[in-house]
């Protein structure tokens, strides 16, 4: 199911990640000023050039710097060594950070998990995942609210999805939004797939508005200018949560995405990620939080079974600052949406927790009006409790908001039976 980086491209690009100062964001001349510190760069594109943000997949790979205007953030076609060194003989201010541009992975398992026993169970009517998260109890529906969807895009002909609205935006050159991989398909259906489905019920926020933007390709790789170009389109959007089933296998923090976290949570959105799958539980290896997700200011959300164990491949807290699981959800033989002509399927991995809570937290801003940092203390404080500990599972298991949670609509239908799977 998942690639491995060693088939793909090497962990860093060449190119590098550059962090404006928060006094020279949003300033075209006093970032363009900043570039030309930088030896060598001149064709300079940025995203507020384009409609909606939406930057053109094929300028990523062609300019010598991109700007991402929201993000107050570059990527420059030089080696961080070479940037860093005119940045310090120049003693600029407008600089704070520069780093090596990264390839990140769709996170997924090779092998499903076998489980033996289950506390909550697939019935005909809903997901276990669903279950075991009161959402299907819920009558909030994510009305109103936006989830972009950051991943390897999606199958737009998937009937469940007939007649949704969706706004898509492909950021890998060459290649459209439509989903050649799956994983960004089930993704979505799993943050809002339909109340009614043709089967089972799979997703959390039917009534939301999805965002798909593909910024990793159908061989499930792509580059950081591709994933910053999908938040910052997504943040320009007006997107109120951010789902990000990807990683790499990076200890340390990025300092371009932790600022780009913060600024996107000072701009009401936040951005939800998985923890990683890099453990062996079994081998009595907890593994760590990857990157992005071991940013303070994104959510970290790591993977249980129906058991309500923790997966055995889900990443344990990292002890960097900010490297902690922040929550749990459900991510081990989760049943989600699939490009046709399967319909639907069955994986594992904190890929599926992340949608997850990304659906859930859309349910209680609906219900709340909150968004950001208000949303973050508010879905983590209505989490349960479980036997585990923190530095697995943080606050615990993701909770959909009550019936009586707010003003909600009237409660959906029950769902009609349909076939166990596909």
């Amino acid at each position: 199911m998942s690639t491995t980086p060693q088939e793909l491209n090497p962990q860093t690009t060449g190119r590098s990640v550059v962090v404006f100062s928060e006094d020279v964001r949003g300033d075209r001349a006093a970032v363009a000023e900043a570039l030309r510190l930088l030896t060598g760069v001149g064709t300079v594109i940025a995203t507020s050039d384009y409609e909606d943000g939406a930057l053109d997949a094929d300028a990523i790979g062609s300019a010598d710097a991109i700007t991402f205007d929201a993000l107050g953030v570059a990527v420059v076609a030089r080696e961080p060594g070479e940037l860093t060194a005119a940045v310090a003989s120049a003693a600029s201010t407008s600089i704070l950070t520069i780093e090596p541009e990264r390839m990140m992975y769709a996170i997924a398992v090779e092998e499903e998990p076998p489980e033996t026993s289950v506390q909550f169970a697939d019935d005909v009517y809903y997901t276990w995942g669903l279950r075991a998260t009161a959402v299907d109890a819920a009558t909030a529906t994510g009305a109103g609210i936006k989830i972009a969807v950051l991943d390897t895009g999606f199958d737009f002909g998937h009937p469940d999805f007939a007649g949704r609205t969706i706004t898509e935006r492909s950021f890998i050159t060459g290649e459209e939004s439509a989903d050649g991989h799956g994983h960004g398909t089930h993704c979505a259906g799993t943050a809002l797939g339909p109340a009614l489905p043709s089967g089972r019920r799979y997703g959390v926020a039917p009534e939301a508005e999805l965002f798909v933007g593909k910024v990793l390709s159908n061989r499930g790789g792509g580059v950081d200018a591709g994933i910053l170009a999908g938040i910052d389109w997504a943040l320009t959007n007006g997107c109120q949560i951010i789902s990000m089933s990807l990683g790499a296998d990076v200890r340390e923090v990025s300092a371009a995405y932790e600022t780009v976290g913060r600024r996107a949570l000072n701009a009401g959105t936040l951005i939800v990620a998985a923890a990683g799958n890099n453990a062996n539980r079994p081998g009595g290896d907890p593994g760590f939080v990857a990157m992005p997700a071991n940013s303070p200011s994104i959510m970290a959300v790591a993977a249980v079974d129906s058991q309500l164990a923790i997966a055995p491949f889900s990443s344990g807290s990292n002890p960097v600052e900010g490297g902690a699981v922040d929550i749990a959800a459900p991510g081990v033989r989760v049943y989600s949406s699939w490009p046709m002509p399967q319909r639907a399927n069955f994986i594992s991995g904190t890929s599926q927790a992340a949608p997850h809570v990304a659906g859930i937290a859309a349910l209680w801003s609906q219900v709340t009006g909150e968004s950001a940092d208000a949303l973050w203390k508010t879905v983590v404080g209505a989490a349960r409790g479980l036997d585990l500990p923190a530095a697995d599972v943080g606050a615990g298991l993701v909770q959909a908001p009550g019936p009586d949670a707010g003003s909600e609509p009237e409660p959906a239908p029950e769902p009609e039976p349909g076939p166990a799977s596909y």
